[in-house]
Protein backbone atom coordinates (compact mmCIF):
# COMPACT_ATOMS: atom_id res chain seq x y z
CA UNK A 1 0.00 0.00 0.00
CA UNK A 2 1.49 3.64 -0.95
CA UNK A 3 2.35 6.33 0.90
CA UNK A 4 -0.70 8.82 0.40
CA UNK A 5 -0.02 11.34 3.74
CA UNK A 6 0.76 15.22 3.08
CA UNK A 7 4.13 16.00 1.70
CA UNK A 8 5.82 18.81 2.83
CA UNK A 9 4.90 21.81 0.73
CA UNK A 10 8.13 23.29 0.22
CA UNK A 11 9.04 20.34 -1.47
CA UNK A 12 6.80 20.74 -3.68
CA UNK A 13 7.11 24.35 -4.26
CA UNK A 14 11.06 23.76 -4.68
CA UNK A 15 10.45 20.85 -7.03
CA UNK A 16 8.12 23.14 -8.97
CA UNK A 17 9.37 26.78 -8.95
CA UNK A 18 10.97 26.63 -12.67
CA UNK A 19 8.86 24.64 -14.27
CA UNK A 20 5.87 27.20 -15.49
CA UNK A 21 3.58 25.53 -13.86
CA UNK A 22 0.63 26.46 -11.10
CA UNK A 23 -0.03 23.98 -7.73
CA UNK A 24 -3.99 24.36 -7.55
CA UNK A 25 -4.43 25.17 -3.98
CA UNK A 26 -8.07 24.40 -2.61
CA UNK A 27 -10.06 25.92 0.07
CA UNK A 28 -12.84 23.32 -0.06
CA UNK A 29 -15.60 24.42 2.89
CA UNK A 30 -17.57 21.97 2.27
CA UNK A 31 -15.89 18.74 1.73
CA UNK A 32 -19.00 16.33 0.81
CA UNK A 33 -18.28 14.72 -2.75
CA UNK A 34 -16.12 17.79 -4.17
CA UNK A 35 -13.00 16.59 -1.61
CA UNK A 36 -13.19 13.51 -3.85
CA UNK A 37 -13.81 14.53 -6.88
CA UNK A 38 -10.71 17.03 -7.08
CA UNK A 39 -8.44 13.82 -5.53
CA UNK A 40 -9.71 12.04 -8.43
CA UNK A 41 -8.90 14.94 -10.64
CA UNK A 42 -5.47 15.22 -9.53
CA UNK A 43 -4.53 11.64 -9.79
CA UNK A 44 -5.63 11.52 -13.42
CA UNK A 45 -3.98 14.51 -14.03
CA UNK A 46 -1.09 13.68 -12.19
CA UNK A 47 -1.18 17.15 -10.95
CA UNK A 48 0.26 18.48 -7.21
CA UNK A 49 -2.10 20.06 -5.24
CA UNK A 50 -2.90 21.66 -2.30
CA UNK A 51 -5.71 21.63 0.26
CA UNK A 52 -6.26 24.70 2.46
CA UNK A 53 -8.69 26.77 5.00
CA UNK A 54 -7.78 29.64 5.97
CA UNK A 55 -8.31 30.98 9.92
CA UNK A 56 -11.74 32.32 9.44
CA UNK A 57 -12.83 29.14 7.71
CA UNK A 58 -11.05 26.50 10.26
CA UNK A 59 -10.06 27.33 13.98
CA UNK A 60 -10.22 25.84 17.25
CA UNK A 61 -13.78 26.73 17.16
CA UNK A 62 -14.90 25.63 13.77
CA UNK A 63 -14.54 29.13 11.96
CA UNK A 64 -17.33 29.65 9.54
CA UNK A 65 -16.98 26.22 8.18
CA UNK A 66 -17.88 24.24 10.90
CA UNK A 67 -14.50 22.20 10.95
CA UNK A 68 -11.39 22.50 13.18
CA UNK A 69 -7.74 21.52 11.92
CA UNK A 70 -8.10 17.93 12.89
CA UNK A 71 -11.74 17.63 10.99
CA UNK A 72 -10.26 18.77 7.78
CA UNK A 73 -7.19 16.74 8.18
CA UNK A 74 -8.63 13.93 8.75
CA UNK A 75 -11.25 13.97 5.49
CA UNK A 76 -8.27 15.27 3.58
CA UNK A 77 -6.02 12.20 4.08
CA UNK A 78 -8.67 9.58 4.31
CA UNK A 79 -10.01 10.32 1.11
CA UNK A 80 -6.03 10.75 -0.08
CA UNK A 81 -5.82 7.01 0.72
CA UNK A 82 -9.44 5.93 -0.98
CA UNK A 83 -8.10 7.62 -4.30
CA UNK A 84 -5.07 6.50 -3.86
CA UNK A 85 -2.72 10.00 -4.90
CA UNK A 86 0.65 11.00 -3.14
CA UNK A 87 1.46 14.19 -4.11
CA UNK A 88 -0.31 16.85 -1.97
CA UNK A 89 -0.17 18.95 1.00
CA UNK A 90 -2.27 20.16 3.70
CA UNK A 91 -1.70 24.22 3.60
CA UNK A 92 -3.14 26.31 6.96
CA UNK A 93 -4.27 29.36 4.71
CA UNK A 94 -3.93 33.01 5.62
CA UNK A 95 -2.97 32.74 9.14
CA UNK A 96 -4.26 36.54 9.55
CA UNK A 97 -3.23 38.73 12.09
CA UNK A 98 -4.56 42.33 12.76
CA UNK A 99 -3.08 43.83 15.23
CA UNK A 100 -0.20 42.04 16.18
CA UNK A 101 -0.69 42.39 19.66
CA UNK A 102 0.53 40.17 22.22
CA UNK A 103 -2.16 38.77 22.94
CA UNK A 104 -3.26 38.08 19.45
CA UNK A 105 0.15 36.16 18.74
CA UNK A 106 -0.43 34.08 21.58
CA UNK A 107 -3.92 33.12 20.20
CA UNK A 108 -2.45 32.25 16.65
CA UNK A 109 0.42 30.13 18.64
CA UNK A 110 -2.42 27.61 20.00
CA UNK A 111 -3.78 27.59 16.36
CA UNK A 112 -0.72 26.19 15.43
CA UNK A 113 0.03 23.95 18.14
CA UNK A 114 -3.34 22.30 16.89
CA UNK A 115 -2.23 22.69 12.91
CA UNK A 116 1.32 20.60 13.85
CA UNK A 117 -0.66 18.53 15.75
CA UNK A 118 -2.95 17.73 13.29
CA UNK A 119 -0.58 16.94 10.66
CA UNK A 120 -0.52 19.94 8.26
CA UNK A 121 2.67 20.59 5.91
CA UNK A 122 2.40 24.07 4.77
CA UNK A 123 1.39 27.39 6.72
CA UNK A 124 0.63 30.60 5.41
CA UNK A 125 1.44 33.75 7.48
CA UNK A 126 -1.09 36.37 6.57
CA UNK A 127 0.33 39.82 8.63
CA UNK A 128 -0.37 42.44 5.26
CA UNK A 129 -2.71 44.55 7.56
CA UNK A 130 0.59 45.37 9.69
CA UNK A 131 0.90 48.49 7.38
CA UNK A 132 3.02 51.41 9.02
CA UNK A 133 1.36 54.32 7.52
CA UNK A 134 3.58 56.66 9.33
CA UNK A 135 6.69 55.08 7.73
CA UNK A 136 9.31 57.19 5.84
CA UNK A 137 10.78 54.35 4.24
CA UNK A 138 9.53 50.79 3.13
CA UNK A 139 11.13 49.23 5.84
CA UNK A 140 9.48 51.29 8.38
CA UNK A 141 6.01 50.69 6.71
CA UNK A 142 6.53 46.80 6.55
CA UNK A 143 8.39 46.56 10.08
CA UNK A 144 5.22 45.17 11.94
CA UNK A 145 4.56 43.10 9.35
CA UNK A 146 8.53 41.71 9.46
CA UNK A 147 8.34 41.36 12.99
CA UNK A 148 5.14 39.55 13.70
CA UNK A 149 5.72 36.72 10.50
CA UNK A 150 9.36 36.10 11.70
CA UNK A 151 8.17 35.47 14.98
CA UNK A 152 5.81 33.25 14.14
CA UNK A 153 7.55 31.58 11.28
CA UNK A 154 10.22 31.07 13.96
CA UNK A 155 7.31 29.60 16.24
CA UNK A 156 6.18 27.06 13.45
CA UNK A 157 9.74 25.97 13.09
CA UNK A 158 10.15 25.11 16.68
CA UNK A 159 6.92 23.07 17.28
CA UNK A 160 8.08 21.24 13.87
CA UNK A 161 10.89 19.60 15.42
CA UNK A 162 12.90 19.42 12.74
CA UNK A 163 10.24 18.23 10.16
CA UNK A 164 10.33 20.51 6.52
CA UNK A 165 7.67 22.64 6.00
CA UNK A 166 6.09 25.56 3.34
CA UNK A 167 5.76 28.35 4.14
CA UNK A 168 3.63 31.40 2.59
CA UNK A 169 3.85 34.83 3.52
CA UNK A 170 2.07 37.83 2.56
CA UNK A 171 2.66 41.89 1.88
CA UNK A 172 -0.35 43.49 0.31
CA UNK A 173 -4.07 43.22 1.68
CA UNK A 174 -5.89 41.25 -0.83
CA UNK A 175 -8.47 43.69 -2.55
CA UNK A 176 -7.47 46.86 -0.59
CA UNK A 177 -8.86 49.82 -2.32
CA UNK A 178 -8.31 53.67 -1.83
CA UNK A 179 -9.61 56.65 -3.61
CA UNK A 180 -7.23 55.69 -6.50
CA UNK A 181 -9.00 52.24 -7.09
CA UNK A 182 -7.44 48.82 -5.85
CA UNK A 183 -4.06 49.55 -4.07
CA UNK A 184 -1.39 47.22 -5.25
CA UNK A 185 2.22 46.03 -3.71
CA UNK A 186 5.18 47.12 -5.44
CA UNK A 187 8.33 45.52 -6.46
CA UNK A 188 10.25 47.17 -3.81
CA UNK A 189 7.87 46.32 -1.19
CA UNK A 190 7.73 42.04 -2.05
CA UNK A 191 11.89 42.87 -2.35
CA UNK A 192 12.87 43.96 0.89
CA UNK A 193 9.84 41.94 2.85
CA UNK A 194 11.67 39.01 1.95
CA UNK A 195 14.85 40.20 2.25
CA UNK A 196 14.00 41.15 5.80
CA UNK A 197 12.96 37.78 6.65
CA UNK A 198 15.62 35.96 5.42
CA UNK A 199 17.98 38.33 6.99
CA UNK A 200 15.96 36.59 10.24
CA UNK A 201 16.39 33.13 8.61
CA UNK A 202 13.03 32.74 7.67
CA UNK A 203 12.94 31.57 3.67
CA UNK A 204 9.45 31.78 2.57
CA UNK A 205 8.65 30.04 -0.59
CA UNK A 206 5.69 32.09 -1.99
CA UNK A 207 4.14 35.16 -1.29
CA UNK A 208 0.91 36.47 -1.42
CA UNK A 209 0.74 40.06 -3.18
CA UNK A 210 -1.83 42.43 -4.21
CA UNK A 211 -2.16 42.68 -7.50
CA UNK A 212 -5.58 43.26 -8.01
CA UNK A 213 -7.94 40.28 -6.86
CA UNK A 214 -10.50 40.45 -4.86
CA UNK A 215 -11.53 36.85 -2.72
CA UNK A 216 -14.76 35.34 -3.37
CA UNK A 217 -17.42 36.61 -6.17
CA UNK A 218 -17.32 39.35 -8.23
CA UNK A 219 -20.57 41.13 -8.83
CA UNK A 220 -21.71 44.34 -11.12
CA UNK A 221 -22.70 47.33 -9.94
CA UNK A 222 -26.76 45.78 -10.51
CA UNK A 223 -25.56 42.81 -8.29
CA UNK A 224 -25.29 40.58 -11.08
CA UNK A 225 -22.02 38.08 -10.51
CA UNK A 226 -19.65 39.17 -13.08
CA UNK A 227 -16.13 37.95 -13.76
CA UNK A 228 -13.03 38.74 -12.28
CA UNK A 229 -10.45 40.58 -14.97
CA UNK A 230 -9.01 42.90 -12.39
CA UNK A 231 -5.96 40.88 -11.55
CA UNK A 232 -2.82 43.13 -13.14
CA UNK A 233 -0.54 40.99 -14.96
CA UNK A 234 1.68 43.44 -15.90
CA UNK A 235 2.36 44.24 -11.91
CA UNK A 236 2.50 40.63 -11.34
CA UNK A 237 5.08 40.37 -13.76
CA UNK A 238 7.32 43.41 -12.33
CA UNK A 239 6.95 41.73 -9.03
CA UNK A 240 8.28 38.34 -10.02
CA UNK A 241 11.00 39.72 -12.36
CA UNK A 242 11.87 41.45 -9.23
CA UNK A 243 11.69 38.33 -6.59
CA UNK A 244 13.42 35.88 -8.91
CA UNK A 245 16.23 38.64 -9.56
CA UNK A 246 16.35 39.83 -6.35
CA UNK A 247 15.60 36.73 -3.91
CA UNK A 248 14.98 33.82 -6.65
CA UNK A 249 13.56 31.33 -4.60
CA UNK A 250 10.35 32.63 -3.45
CA UNK A 251 7.58 32.54 -6.08
CA UNK A 252 4.18 34.58 -5.98
CA UNK A 253 0.92 33.16 -4.58
CA UNK A 254 -2.16 34.27 -6.28
CA UNK A 255 -5.20 34.92 -4.29
CA UNK A 256 -8.73 35.28 -5.75
CA UNK A 257 -9.13 33.62 -8.63
CA UNK A 258 -12.73 32.24 -8.69
CA UNK A 259 -14.70 33.79 -11.33
CA UNK A 260 -11.20 34.79 -13.50
CA UNK A 261 -11.52 32.81 -16.95
CA UNK A 262 -10.01 29.94 -17.60
CA UNK A 263 -8.86 30.45 -20.57
CA UNK A 264 -7.65 33.88 -19.46
CA UNK A 265 -5.05 31.97 -17.14
CA UNK A 266 -4.04 29.56 -19.64
CA UNK A 267 -2.98 32.32 -21.82
CA UNK A 268 -2.09 35.72 -19.78
CA UNK A 269 -0.88 34.02 -16.25
CA UNK A 270 2.89 34.68 -16.16
CA UNK A 271 3.68 31.24 -14.87
CA UNK A 272 7.32 31.71 -14.21
CA UNK A 273 6.31 33.78 -11.74
CA UNK A 274 3.36 32.44 -10.19
CA UNK A 275 3.37 28.88 -8.73
CA UNK A 276 0.76 28.65 -6.44
CA UNK A 277 -3.25 29.78 -7.11
CA UNK A 278 -5.96 29.77 -4.47
CA UNK A 279 -9.40 28.39 -5.80
CA UNK A 280 -12.27 28.91 -2.86
CA UNK A 281 -15.52 30.63 -3.93
CA UNK A 282 -15.78 28.24 -6.59
CA UNK A 283 -16.42 25.67 -4.67
CA UNK A 284 -18.47 26.33 -2.57
CA UNK A 285 -20.84 27.71 -5.42
CA UNK A 286 -20.61 24.07 -7.22
CA UNK A 287 -21.96 22.66 -4.09
CA UNK A 288 -24.83 24.77 -3.82
CA UNK A 289 -25.61 25.08 -7.72
CA UNK A 290 -25.98 21.27 -7.22
CA UNK A 291 -27.80 21.96 -4.23
CA UNK A 292 -30.39 24.26 -5.86
CA UNK A 293 -31.50 21.24 -8.25
CA UNK A 294 -31.14 18.02 -6.16
CA UNK A 295 -31.89 19.69 -2.40
CA UNK A 296 -34.27 22.37 -3.02
CA UNK A 297 -35.35 22.38 0.07
CA UNK A 298 -32.53 22.57 2.20
CA UNK A 299 -30.99 25.18 -0.58
CA UNK A 300 -33.91 26.98 0.44
CA UNK A 301 -33.50 26.83 4.08
CA UNK A 302 -29.85 28.24 3.85
CA UNK A 303 -30.43 30.89 1.62
CA UNK A 304 -33.53 32.44 3.61
CA UNK A 305 -30.98 31.94 6.52
CA UNK A 306 -28.22 34.14 4.57
CA UNK A 307 -30.82 36.77 3.72
CA UNK A 308 -32.66 37.19 7.31
CA UNK A 309 -29.19 37.31 9.48
CA UNK A 310 -27.06 39.45 6.58
CA UNK A 311 -29.09 41.59 4.71
CA UNK A 312 -28.75 44.35 6.52
CA UNK A 313 -25.08 44.15 6.80
CA UNK A 314 -24.92 43.15 2.91
CA UNK A 315 -27.13 46.17 2.30
CA UNK A 316 -24.99 48.81 4.39
CA UNK A 317 -22.05 47.57 2.44
CA UNK A 318 -22.91 48.28 -0.99
CA UNK A 319 -24.92 44.62 -1.66
CA UNK A 320 -27.70 45.42 -4.79
CA UNK A 321 -29.11 42.20 -4.73
CA UNK A 322 -30.45 39.28 -3.48
CA UNK A 323 -28.18 37.69 -5.20
CA UNK A 324 -25.18 38.86 -4.16
CA UNK A 325 -26.07 39.04 -0.59
CA UNK A 326 -26.22 35.23 -0.81
CA UNK A 327 -23.20 34.77 -2.68
CA UNK A 328 -21.52 36.90 -0.29
CA UNK A 329 -22.37 35.13 2.59
CA UNK A 330 -23.90 31.93 2.27
CA UNK A 331 -20.50 30.88 3.29
CA UNK A 332 -21.24 31.40 6.89
CA UNK A 333 -23.97 28.82 6.65
CA UNK A 334 -22.38 25.74 6.84
CA UNK A 335 -20.60 26.27 10.36
CA UNK A 336 -23.97 28.49 11.72
CA UNK A 337 -24.68 27.60 15.66
CA UNK A 338 -27.78 28.63 17.46
CA UNK A 339 -28.13 30.09 20.59
CA UNK A 340 -27.79 27.17 22.50
CA UNK A 341 -24.13 26.31 20.11
CA UNK A 342 -25.62 23.48 18.06
CA UNK A 343 -24.75 23.69 14.36
CA UNK A 344 -27.59 24.42 12.38
CA UNK A 345 -26.62 23.15 8.71
CA UNK A 346 -23.29 21.15 9.14
CA UNK A 347 -25.04 17.69 9.89
CA UNK A 348 -27.90 18.08 7.11
CA UNK A 349 -24.61 19.16 4.61
CA UNK A 350 -22.61 16.07 6.04
CA UNK A 351 -25.43 13.56 5.85
CA UNK A 352 -26.65 14.62 2.18
CA UNK A 353 -27.88 11.49 -0.11
CA UNK A 354 -25.52 9.32 -1.99
CA UNK A 355 -26.34 10.48 -5.20
CA UNK A 356 -26.42 13.79 -4.24
CA UNK A 357 -22.55 13.17 -3.09
CA UNK A 358 -21.70 11.56 -6.57
CA UNK A 359 -23.16 14.63 -8.41
CA UNK A 360 -20.94 16.68 -6.31
CA UNK A 361 -17.75 14.34 -6.78
CA UNK A 362 -18.64 14.04 -10.88
CA UNK A 363 -18.93 17.93 -11.08
CA UNK A 364 -15.33 18.62 -8.99
CA UNK A 365 -13.93 16.20 -11.02
CA UNK A 366 -14.38 17.77 -14.22
CA UNK A 367 -13.97 21.42 -13.44
CA UNK A 368 -10.62 20.06 -11.46
CA UNK A 369 -9.91 18.76 -14.68
CA UNK A 370 -10.05 22.14 -16.61
CA UNK A 371 -8.15 23.99 -13.70
CA UNK A 372 -5.57 21.79 -13.66
CA UNK A 373 -4.92 22.01 -17.38
CA UNK A 374 -5.10 26.18 -17.02
CA UNK A 375 -2.68 26.21 -14.72
CA UNK A 376 -0.30 23.98 -17.31
CA UNK A 377 -0.29 21.24 -13.92
CA UNK A 378 -1.03 18.07 -16.06
CA UNK A 379 1.74 16.02 -14.77
CA UNK A 380 3.35 18.21 -12.16
CA UNK A 381 3.22 15.43 -9.43
CA UNK A 382 6.05 13.24 -11.11
CA UNK A 383 8.30 16.12 -11.38
CA UNK A 384 8.13 16.33 -7.32
CA UNK A 385 8.46 12.66 -7.47
CA UNK A 386 11.68 12.87 -9.18
CA UNK A 387 12.68 15.74 -7.18
CA UNK A 388 11.69 13.70 -4.17
CA UNK A 389 14.35 10.90 -5.03
CA UNK A 390 17.30 13.77 -5.72
CA UNK A 391 16.56 14.74 -2.62
CA UNK A 392 17.00 11.30 -0.90
CA UNK A 393 19.78 10.63 -2.61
Amino acid sequence: MGNFKPIPGNIICDALKDEKTIIMACNVRITKGILRGIFKAAKKSDAAVMFELAKSECNLDGGYTGFKPKDFSEQCRETASEVGFDIWALHADHLTMKKGTPEEIEEMKKLIDALVKADYTSFAIDGSFLFNLEGNTVEEELSKNIDVTAEIAKYIEEKMQGKEFGLEVEVGEIGKKNESGMVLTSPEEAVVFIKELNKRNVFPNLIAIANGSTHGNIYDEKGKQAEQISINIEQTIAVGEALKKEVSNTRIAQHGITGTPRELIKKKFPVEFILKGNVGTFWQNIFYEVLKTMKPELYEEITEWTLENFREKAEKSGCKSDEEIIGKYIKYASGAKDETGKLLFFDKICSLEKNIEKALETRAYSEALIFFESFHAVGSAEKVRQHLKRIKG
